[in-house]
């Protein structure tokens, strides 16, 4: 399954900017977006592992539950 880097902005809108097979790759791409961005950007970075795009997208509109308290990060 690939890695695909994703530009997420307000509303949960979200822009593929490149997907790889190797996480390395990936995540070399999200750190070189990340250390790019200026104050005035609006958006976040995310690596997402899955089998298609539109599964990753899925998977970044889920709502999920918020950690109980007291558990450890």
């Amino acid at each position: 399954m690939p890695y695909f880097v994703y530009r997420i902005r307000p509303g949960k809108r979200f822009e593929l900017t490149g997907h790889f097979a190797a996480f390395r790759d990936a995540r070399d791409r999200a750190r070189a977006m990340r250390q790019a961005m200026t104050a005035d950007d609006d958006y976040s970075v995310k690596v997402m592992f899955a089998k298609s795009s539109e599964d990753a997208e899925r998977m970044m509109s889920e709502e999920r539950e918020p950690r109980p308290l007291g558990e450890d990060a």
